[in-house]
């Protein structure tokens, strides 16, 4: 990466912006997302370790499209084994579907709807088969206790799994044809007439442009996150021995001596597992968590969403600069490192990655997604929302130590360095992390052709970046309205 004027302070992705550069990359299809830190991701990005946003339907969602999403270390061991298991058992194409019985009632189908982005519920009878499918709209006008069985459509069109033993791609275009032509963007995909995920239009359209991120066994892989407290060694463990593909140790202050000692006891465990550390701003922090046994560092002290860091300590460091400075470091000792927090825009997600970075982690903007595990609520206005909070916060420190006695919690309770409450509303145009994914992507891809890279390692070397004003950025926001 090269700058075209010499910036004099440390900057933020609002403070610069990408030049165009001569480009023999034709297409937008003819980019390779694929990260170059040992993942296999193929997509360079991965939803960050917190409670109100990655859950197993956020894993698993975000896995079947390439990405990464990391499962908090707030969780009990139990649960997190538990949650990598049945990641693993997912389809890599079907969605998984929601399913009722016929004997079920209205009101239980909308309950459901909406812990998924294609917004239908499969009825199935014994032995899984399917009986009909439910939608929103068969939910109207109609008494909410009345039986399910008596509202489904029988008529609905259903996918055969068997059509998928074969060629994908024109599997994928079958499937999508038989859908359109029958008006509808949902089918259940059955085997012998059971049960067994689903598709939509927009789904088999993607699954021919996402390649999902896959283990050696073929099944969706999963990130954990550890704390640096407690017997790490045997949670780090536990995990392993449970599916979780990629260990993330993290800290608010990645660059102490509790984390150095955390990631000693965890990189003996499997050398084959990547480790990621964090969170640090500086490439003496890379350098300590490297030696440490890193294989990935995080970058990010502050710029989140949810974060009070740097107002509360003054502590911090504009994440671009961040960014740029740890990477070259990194690469000097064959490491990587995750830009952890501050985009707000694909032009950020862009931007960190020509700073550097091989992967970009993305909190509270997939907070206000169905994927995400809150409760889907609804303000005076009639507007769709979750509730998020920082992982710092009060709220997440209570959680965090429930297991505490009450005197110990209620003075931990006393030092947050988040927002315990904010509302993250759902954008009525990209309701699911998906959309969000295709926003993302889309621009990500754009960008990469506009500095004639075909890869993230060519992007990175080709990016030519210049310093803006605060009208330069102005100048590029599109107005919803006339002036």
């Amino acid at each position: 990466m090269r700058f075209i004027n010499t910036p004099s302070t440390d900057l933020t992705y609002s403070d610069v912006f990408l030049v165009p550069s001569r480009s023999d990359v034709v297409s937008r299809l003819d980019v390779d997302l694929s990260s170059d830190d040992g993942t296999g991701t193929s997509i360079p990005l991965v939803v960050s370790n917190m409670t109100a946003v990655t859950g197993r339907r956020m894993v698993e969602t975000v896995a079947r499209r390439g990405g990464l999403a990391v499962l908090p270390q707030d969780i009990p061991l139990d649960v997190l084994t538990e949650v990598a298991g049945w990641v693993k058992g997912r389809h890599d194409i079907f969605e998984t579907a929601l399913h009722l019985k016929p004997s079920d009632t209205v009101i239980d189908a909308l309950h459901l709807m909406n812990k998924r982005s294609h917004g239908a519920v499969v009825i199935v009878g014994e032995d899984q088969q399917v009986a009909g499918v439910v939608r929103p709209s068969d939910c109207e006008s109609v008494d909410r206790f009345s039986s399910l069985e008596s509202v489904m459509r029988t008529n609905a069109p259903v996918i055969d799994a068997a059509l998928f033993d074969g060629d994908r791609d024109a599997a994928l275009k079958e499937a999508f044809d038989v859908m359109d032509l029958a008006g509808t963007s949902f089918a259940p995909v059955t085997r012998g007439g059971r049960l067994q995920g689903a598709l939509t239009r927009t789904g088999a359209l993607r699954s021919t442009i996402y390649q999902p991120a896959l283990d050696s066994r073929g099944q969706l892989k999963v990130a954990a996150a550890v704390g640096i407290n407690g017997d790490v060694q045997a949670k780090a463990k536990r995990l392993l021995d449970g599916g979780v593909d990629v260990l993330v140790v993290d800290t608010a202050h990645g660059h102490q001596r509790k984390m150095f000692d955390a990631l000693e006891a965890v990189r003996g465990l499997d050398p084959d597992v990547p480790v990621v550390a964090g969170n640090v701003v500086s490439a003496d922090g890379v350098k300590d968590l490297v030696a440490a046994g890193a294989n990935i560092v995080k970058v990010g002290v502050g710029p989140g969403a949810m974060c009070t860091t740097r107002m509360m300590t003054a502590v911090g460091r504009p994440q671009f600069s961040a960014v740029l400075e740890c990477s070259q470091a990194a690469r000097e000792l064959g490491a990587s490192v995750w830009a952890d927090g501050g985009v707000r825009y694909p032009r950020d997600v862009a931007l960190a990655l020509a700073a550097g970075a091989s992967q970009v982690m993305v909190g509270s903007w997939f907070a206000g997604t169905y994927e995400s595990p809150g409760d889907l609520l609804t303000d005076s206005s009639g507007r769709q929302y979750k509730e998020s909070f920082g992982m710092a916060s009060a709220r997440a420190v209570q959680n965090r130590t429930q297991r505490e006695g009450s005197f110990d919690r209620a003075r931990k309770g006393l030092f947050e360095e988040g927002i315990s409450s904010s509302r993250m509303y759902l954008d009525p145009s990209r309701p699911g992390v998906e959309d969000l994914l295709d926003m993302i992507t889309a621009g990500l891809r754009s960008s990469m052709t506009y500095a004639g890279a075909a890869d993230l390692s060519s992007f990175r070397e080709r990016a030519l970046v210049g310093v803006q004003s605060a009208a330069g950025y102005e100048e590029g926001r599109p107005l919803q309205e006339s002036w």
